[in-house]
């Protein structure tokens, strides 16, 4: 028997391409689209239920205010981000920007000058989040701020970029806490963030993943 050939990798240009006309969204790395938006409506994004969007929909009117009128600007999940170090097209939840927005040249709709970079954590998407994801952005000098949102209890986990290029880990947890950007003036409590979510029963623990050992990015755990 014969074995089946691989798939033809796409390029960035074919990417781009396909993305301009298409109905849902896709990310792109290693010349293979991941499916952002799926056919289940807009903003319902892959592995996203009703707790994921009530945190995102939150986080977004917190931070939209906070920042209003201000130096930097809040995006939501329709901005793509172009990571050139690593080939990559990603749509992230949130994402700051200080300043004037920078765009890639050869791709007039794909910010290249992200600040802070949030993610609200789905259990289809967490590791890849954690792990790879993380890879991404850490590859992008301007992201000084990257911001893990769990959508099944009150606990937010901040990384940011230190000094020798790793990243250190706060963590907010608790329906008393109050979620503190670093690099960006905004502080919301986390009973804003997790208004009208219905946690389900508790877990024993979250899964441990550990980061890779790529530039910058440290072990998830940790103080």
């Amino acid at each position: 028997m014969s074995a089946v050939p691989k798939p033809r990798k796409l390029t960035v240009a074919e990417y781009l391409a396909i993305e301009a006309t298409a109905e849902h969204k896709s990310e792109f790395f290693d010349g293979e689209m991941f499916l952002v938006h799926p056919p289940a409506g807009p903003r319902l994004m892959a592995g996203a239920n009703k707790e994921h969007n009530v945190v995102f929909r939150n986080l977004f009117t917190e931070l939209a205010i906070l920042l209003k009128g201000g130096p930097c600007e809040l995006f939501a999940a329709d901005q793509r981000v172009k990571i050139d170090r690593s080939k990559s097209y990603c749509y992230p939840d949130l994402l700051i920007v200080c300043g004037e927005p920078e765009y890639a040249a050869d791709d007039p709709d794909a910010l290249t000058n992200p600040k802070v970079v949030i993610e609200v954590l789905s259990p289809s998407t967490e590791r890849y989040d954690r792990t790879t994801k993380f890879r991404h952005y850490a590859a992008l000098p301007s992201v000084q701020e990257y911001v893990l949102v769990a959508q099944d209890e009150p606990l937010v986990e901040r990384f940011v970029r230190l000094p020798d290029g790793q990243w250190g880990r706060t963590e907010f947890a608790g329906p008393d806490a109050t979620l503190t950007l670093a690099s960006v003036p905004a502080t919301v409590p986390l009973a804003d963030v997790y208004r009208r979510v219905a946690f389900p029963p508790a877990r024993p623990h979250r899964p441990a993943y550990n980061m890779p050992a790529s530039p910058g990015v440290p072990p998830a755990s940790g103080g």
